[in-house]
């Protein structure tokens, strides 16, 4: 029997269909970095996460009905992880973002998931939440000149940032930072022995949902559970943050630089496939391994802790109190209640870290997407062009949104808790459709010793089927 014959590195890859994209070819693997040189790679899909679910839809479901649901929390969190690294395997074995596989497949699949994440995200919710609590610090203002002043600077900063990555993942590493200093002071300050006693006994409810109404409904349900985690299209980018961070095959690819200060790339994010070689085998573990770790250790674990101290604080505080229904009320209360029995200090520490966690969300989202936007567009509709380049397109998305939020929030739709549960119910839809991709894409696109499968396998099944349910379920609440 004769050995497998393994192609030479610049032969066609047959791996990653061509039909609608150009042909991959053969590269090798480079070796893998180590742990310290690749953190942070997942920092700007937590400080997302931070200001969505775990500061403001998680603490307000447990302002209703308690510690109850913490254990969909948890379940929620652990799959997006499962669900990050599949995204992140297609990204180290080819270079190319996720949804470049899906437009590979059929290339309306890559527009359709890049159109349903980005258009309930075009809704400012993030800034005008961090403006409605500098408000509340200051003791006096106006919400939505803030927020609209709050995204100028941000698109302002992008652009002249030299690498776009760089700049987020430094701004986010000291937000994030910011955060978690305050979470130490108020796990010790703001809960007792019995509140983290009462979120252990939750978890003997697993399966067990209250009624919809006492959450706000499915909307409300299915936001936070997307959104325990990232939630919706974000995590879809964390190909790209992993590429421009330089992880795997993202090594050969461009990144996305500024039209001012940077030197541009004009070449699409298609990528390569590595050969299936003893020594690239090798490497590919040294990989997975060390980006297993950092994500698990960067985004569940900070992640999931932030969404437990903030709900156990929401809880030890307002939970049982009478609030009035409507917004942001119950952040308000928490902060007041904290100001009575911890001092001032503490009320205008919990309120300024929410206005941060808010602010970094804002951030992550114009980045993300604006990344998602200009990737599908180049790969799909301006693959060979030299003028269109990512990065232009990339540009163009951010303020586009700026003037658009600006728009919104003109208009009167000022709403902040509104705006994020539209966006969130929205995310778990898109999440039922990009899982069932990821399991086809790296299932079928991969070679045999690193494509999905065992235990990973069945919890992307099991993901399938946890936002199918809730998805449908929105569907018929709303239909």
């Amino acid at each position: 029997m004769q050995d497998r014959e393994v192609p030479e590195a610049g032969a066609v890859a047959h791996e990653l269909p061509s039909k609608f994209l150009p042909a991959a070819k053969y590269r090798d693997l480079p070796e893998p970095r180590t742990f310290r040189q690749i953190f942070g790679a997942s920092i700007i899909l937590t400080a997302t996460a931070i200001g969505s679910g775990e500061f403001v839809l998680w603490p307000y479901i447990t302002s209703q009905v308690g510690l109850v649901l913490m254990w969909a929390a948890v379940v929620g969190f652990f799959m997006q992880y499962i669900l990050n690294m599949e995204i992140e395997r297609y990204t180290l074995a080819t270079g190319e973002t996720a949804v470049t596989g899906f437009t590979r497949v059929w290339p309306p699949l890559g527009v359709l998931i890049t159109v349903i994440a980005i258009i309930p995200n075009l809704w400012p919710g993030w800034a005008t939440g961090a403006a409605t609590i500098v408000t509340y610090v200051a003791g006096a203002g106006a919400p939505v000149p803030i927020a609209i002043v709050a995204m100028v600077a941000i698109g302002a900063a992008l652009t002249l940032s030299k690498v776009v990555y760089r700049t987020v993942e430094r701004v986010e590493m000291v937000l994030v930072g910011g955060i978690a200093v305050f979470l130490v002071v108020a796990l010790f300050v703001g809960t007792g022995l019995s509140d983290w006693a009462a979120f252990g006994a939750s978890f003997a409810k697993v399966g067990q949902l209250p009624p919809m109404e006492e959450v706000g409904g499915v909307a409300a349900l299915l936001g936070a559970i997307a959104f325990a985690g990232a939630g919706g299209g974000n995590n879809l980018v964390q190909s790209n943050w992993a590429r421009d961070k330089q992880m795997g095959m993202g090594q050969y690819m461009p990144r996305v630089t500024s039209p001012f200060t940077g030197q541009e790339a004009a070449a699409a994010g298609t990528g390569h496939m590595f050969l299936d070689s003893e020594e690239n085998r090798r490497r590919w573990k040294g990989w997975w391994k060390v980006a297993n770790v950092e994500q698990f250790g960067t985004f569940f674990l900070l992640g999931c802790g932030t969404l437990v101290i903030m709900s156990v604080l929401a809880y030890a505080t307002v939970f049982g109190v009478p609030l009035p229904d409507d917004d942001f009320d119950f952040i308000k209360a928490q902060g007041e209640i904290f100001g009575q029995n911890f001092g001032s200090w503490f009320k205008t520490a919990f309120w300024t870290a929410g206005a941060i966690a808010l602010f970094s969300t804002q951030l992550g989202i114009m980045d993300w997407v604006s990344r998602l936007t200009a990737d599908t567009v180049k790969v799909t509709f301006f693959h060979g062009s030299t003028k269109v380049t990512e990065s232009r397109i990339y540009f163009a998305v951010i303020w586009v949104m700026i003037i658009a939020g600006s728009a919104i929030l003109l208009s009167g739709t000022d709403q902040p808790l509104a705006l994020i549960l539209i966006s969130s119910s929205a995310g778990g839809v898109v999440m039922f459709l990009y899982s069932m991709l990821l399991i086809f894409t790296n299932r079928k696109f991969l070679p045999r010793s690193i494509r999905l499968g065992g235990w990973r396998l069945v919890m992307m099944c099991v993901a399938v089927v946890f936002y199918g349910y809730f998805s449908i379920a929105l569907l018929i609440d709303q239909f």
